[in-house]
Order: structure tokens, then C-alpha cells, then sequence
């Protein structure tokens, strides 16, 4: 417990003033940056609704996967996180259940007609689409994630190559803009702090899915608390397709709403040790990637329909909390199965072979085994991430780490290769003690020190 409310402490950062309007100064960046992209070719919604969430996409905040991303470090490449989906479409008119087209998908994903909507919304888009021509001479235009993604990533390069032209006292420095999959990341320095966007153009629709009608005629653990209304007041399609999808056309469905309403539920002692336990296993079980941070996500709300009130309102369970959700994921490994909370007729395992899983279950073991030792280790890791963020503001400076568009020159190439040599032993080395040691007369030569052994 007392290892669990430690690695809280160093995990969650305490806001000064100055860091709050850090955070509001990049918000407001964004949000008149994609104003600007509106205004370009009237693509985009002009009354939009955005869903900012606190985390990036690699923290679980939605249900994507994370193979096309690059890899991010808190510390190394940023401060702070915040995932924010923006509709490219909205269909916001109606109040029965929604039904998508879902013949040629797997569960929990859909191709989306533009049938759906106006000759106005078909010709702005059309050009995001693919098209299928049918037997009877009609046209069918399905919209395309990857070349939604496109345009977005095009449109929003354009906007702040435009912005970067006329700098303004004030605004934040753009550190680094990629397209990793269908999610554009952006890294602002603002002030003392770096700032990571994970933007995802998503289609936003109001009400609930016909395919996820049956799990609200079920009992829950926010019954009581919150009403029906606060949960299903709408869902999106988010840009990610299931393991034998066609990429250009399958949108999945996501529940990013009710979860901001049902995380109001869960009590702090159970998301303390949710926090924990992803920081513990997500970088063991991320190779070969089969475990995401959604996927225990998923498996904490299923406990907390699962478990008694009571039990799961103690102040002092944590531990108990951080075990339980180690042996839910061990099982869900076992049996190559873990449902989507809202449509459990989704399992988000499915695709995974039997070797995979087999070696997942088994590193898990060992840290069932001592998960003090692997806590003590994470809390060593966010404590290290906090000393960068710390000397960078020390310097007064972003500025002082170059990204990687920078005209460092060859200045980079030690660092990248010390990066990526480390990244190799902590893989090869799960829940080791692993220590660089570099001479600062010639940091060409580090020396490494995994447990007792030197290399």
C-alpha cells in the first residue's frame, strides 16, 4: 500500500499557477489551430464538439492500437499528455439507437456510408472516401479513415506552417508534428513545459449503438450514481481497424463519453492501483504488442461490476486492488479472452496466438511473484522522468533538447543509439535493475549494469 500511495505522489504532479496557464495557453493553441483548419476547405463542422482527455493515446484513454505509434517518453519528449478527438462528422439528429454497417466488419467496428448524410457533406468529403460502384449503377462513398488521417495531417501542417510565419509573443514553440498511424501528435513547449496532443479526427454521433442495446439492460457498478442519460448521451467511430479489417474503410467504435462518466464512479483507491498496475506491465507485456492500456481498462470495469460496493470503496485496499487486476489480466491471458465492456461480444484477444499469450502469461508470473520489487521500479522510472522535467525548467528552456526535426546534425546520433541500446536491455532484461554509467570526457563509451553485472 505504502509503495502503491508513494508511486501516486511522484505520478501525479501537483499544478502551480504557472503550469495551469502553461496547460491553458497549449489548449487554446489547439483549439485556434483546428479553427484555422475549419476555415480552410469547410471540411470540418463549424459548431464542432471536442472530448479533451486527460493522457495520451499511449495511456489507454481510447481504444487504439498502439503498433503504428511512435514511441514517447514522459520526461524525454514531454511533461503532460491530453488525448482530444475531433469530429469530422457529426450526426447529432437522432434519438433512436444508431445502426452502422457492420457486414463487412469484425465486432465493435464499421464501414460508414455517407448515405448517411446530405449532397452537401458527400461532396466536400467525397474525396475522403472510397468508392464502390454498384450493380444497379448507384454510387457508394464509404468514409476513409487512413484518408481522413491524410487530410487532417496535410491541413494541419499547412495551418501552422502558416502560424509559424507570423510568431506571436507568447505562443507556444510547435517542437514536433507527426503522423503516427491515424493519430497526428503534436508536441508544444510552452513556458517550462512540453506539451503532447494526441489529436484523432473521429465521427461523433449522439444517442447509442443498436449492437451495444443488450449491456445497458444489465446491472452496473454506476447504477444509482450517475443516470442513464450522463452514459449514453452519444459514442464515435475512431480511426483503427480490427486484426483482419480492411484499413482505408473500417472505423471502430469507441465509448471515450461514457468513460470520462463512469471513471466518476470508481473510487480513488482503485484507480491509484489501476495507474500502478499499467506502469508495471504495459512496457513487460508490450513486446511482441498484444496488451494495451485500454485492455486493463476494460478489465477494471468489469471488476467493478463484478466485486462487491463495499469492498471496492475501501480506503486501504490498494494492494489488494493492484493483485486483483494482475490475476484478472493472468486470466484473461489464459483463456485468450477479454471482453470490450460495452459490447462483451467483443473479444479483444481474439487474435492472438497461443505463443503469444503463453509468454505474456508467463513474464506476468513473475511479477505476481514480487510486485513489490517491479512497483519499486516504476516508481524509480516516473521519479527519473520527473528529474528531466525538473532540470529542463531548471534551464528555463524547452529549447535545450533537440527534437528530432532539428538542425542538431550529427550531434544526435550517440544519444539515439545509447537510446535505443538501453531500450533493447530493459526489453531483454524485464524487472531488472539496469544503471547507465557514462564518462562525461567520452560519451561514446557508456557502460551498463544489469543486477551485479557490468557489460
Amino acid at each position: 500500500n505504502k509503495l502503491i500511495q508513494e508511486f501516486t505522489k511522484h505520478d501525479q504532479r501537483e499544478y502551480d499557477d504557472q503550469r495551469a496557464l502553461e496547460i491553458h495557453t497549449a489548449k487554446d493553441f489547439i483549439f485556434s489551430m483546428l479553427g484555422m483548419v475549419q476555415k480552410l476547405d469547410q471540411k470540418l463542422p463549424v459548431a464542432n464538439e471536442y472530448l479533451l482527455l486527460s493522457g495520451g493515446v499511449r495511456e489507454g484513454v481510447v481504444d487504439i492500437d498502439l503498433d503504428d505509434l511512435n514511441v514517447y517518453a514522459r520526461g524525454t519528449d514531454y511533461d503532460m499528455d491530453f488525448t482530444l478527438l475531433v469530429p469530422a462528422l457529426k450526426l447529432h439528429d437522432r434519438n433512436q439507437p444508431v445502426t452502422l454497417d457492420m457486414r463487412h466488419s469484425a465486432l465493435c467496428h464499421s464501414w460508414l456510408s455517407l448515405r448517411l448524410f446530405d449532397e452537401g457533406t458527400i461532396s466536400k468529403w467525397k474525396d475522403c472516401c472510397t468508392i464502390v460502384d454498384h450493380i444497379n449503377g448507384a454510387t457508394n462513398y464509404f468514409f476513409s479513415p487512413t484518408k481522413v488521417a491524410d487530410w487532417f495531417y496535410d491541413s494541419i501542417s499547412i495551418v501552422l506552417s502558416e502560424i509559424q510565419k507570423k510568431p506571436q509573443r507568447g505562443m507556444p514553440k510547435v517542437e514536433k508534428v507527426e503522423k503516427n498511424g491515424t493519430i497526428i501528435s503534436i508536441i508544444l513547449g510552452v513556458g517550462s513545459s512540453r506539451m503532447l496532443y494526441d489529436i484523432v479526427p473521429v465521427v461523433s454521433f449522439k444517442g447509442w449503438p443498436a449492437v451495444a442495446q443488450s449491456w445497458l439492460m444489465e446491472n452496473h457498478f454506476w447504477d444509482g450514481k450517475i443516470t442513464e442519460e450522463e452514459v449514453i448521451s452519444g459514442f464515435y467511430l475512431v480511426p483503427a481497424c480490427s486484426y483482419k479489417g480492411k484499413k482505408d474503410n473500417e472505423w471502430r467504435l469507441s465509448f471515450a463519453r461514457s468513460e470520462v462518466q463512469l471513471k466518476k464512479c470508481i473510487s480513488s483507491s482503485l484507480m491509484q492501483a489501476y495507474q500502478a498496475c499499467k506502469a508495471i506491465i504495459i512496457k513487460l507485456l508490450s513486446r511482441p504488442k498484444a496488451i494495451s492500456p485500454y485492455h486493463l481498462r476494460s478489465m477494471m470495469l468489469w471488476a467493478c461490476d463484478r466485486l462487491p460496493a463495499n469492498y471496492l470503496a475501501q480506503e486501504d485496499y490498494g494492494a489488494h486492488f493492484l493483485l486483483g487486476l494482475i490475476d484478472d489480466l493472468q486470466h484473461c491471458l489464459v483463456n485468450k479472452m477479454c471482453p470490450n465492456y460495452f459490447i462483451p461480444q467483443c473479444n479483444m484477444l481474439e487474435h492472438l496466438s497461443e505463443e503469444t499469450v503463453m509468454l505474456h502469461a508467463r513474464k506476468l508470473s513473475s511479477v505476481r511473484s514480487d510486485p513489490a520489487e517491479h512497483l519499486r521500479t516504476a516508481i524509480e522510472h516516473v521519479k527519473a522522468a520527473n528529474r528531466l522535467t525538473l532540470e529542463l525548467q531548471r534551464r528555463g528552456s524547452t529549447t535545450s533538447i533537440p527534437s528530432p526535426q532539428s538542425d542538431g546534425g550529427d550531434t544526435n546520433q550517440p544519444d539515439d543509439r545509447l537510446a535505443k541500446k538501453l531500450q533493447q536491455l530493459v526489453t531483454e532484461n524485464p524487472g531488472k535493475s539496469i544503471s547507465v554509467f557514462i564518462n562525461p570526457d567520452d560519451v561514446t563509451r557508456p557502460h551498463f549494469r544489469i543486477d551485479d553485472k557490468f557489460f
